[in-house]
């Protein structure tokens, strides 16, 4: 499955959902003030990243300035963004944010990516990482919702 994908992506790659999954559990499981604390670092961490994958496109147009174009560096500031409101916001409506913004992210680079071969492991990865991300991010939500926790 992960094929091509360069050793040090993928295995950085996969250890990144360590925190998601972790502090899922946490956010779940916890008691009221490991909870609360399990959930706004899942939060954070999760803009953390939905940083990062903007910031892709910006090195993307370093590497080659050619594709420094408004759409695609736009895009790039967008994540970035959507991160930061998710700080600001109450748990439930931070953590529907980042699930859509790393959906919106993963989309827009199958758009951006896809069809160049030279990157079909880029997407092999991101689409896997953007799956584990969401999903601990889901059961988050879901978790806290039926415990009634916020």
């Amino acid at each position: 499955m992960m094929s091509g994908v360069p050793a040090p992506m993928r295995i950085l790659g996969l250890a990144g959902l360590i925190p998601f999954a972790g502090l899922a559990v946490l956010a779940i499981a916890g008691d009221d003030p490991i909870r609360l604390a399990a959930l706004r670092a899942q939060i954070g961490y999760g803009a953390v990243i939905v940083s990062f994958l903007g910031a892709i496109h910006w090195g993307v147009a370093v590497q080659t300035p050619a594709l420094a174009v408004w759409p695609r560096m736009s895009w790039g500031v967008t994540p970035s963004l959507l991160g930061w409101v998710a700080l600001l916001l109450p748990p439930l409506p931070a953590l529907v944010l980042l699930e859509a913004a790393l959906l919106t992210a993963l989309v827009y680079d199958e758009f951006s990516f896809g069809g160049d071969d030279r990157r079909a492991w880029f997407l092999k990865l991101r689409r896997l990482l953007s799956l584990g991300a969401i999903l601990s991010l889901l059961a988050t939500l879901i978790g806290i919702v039926v415990k009634g926790a916020l």
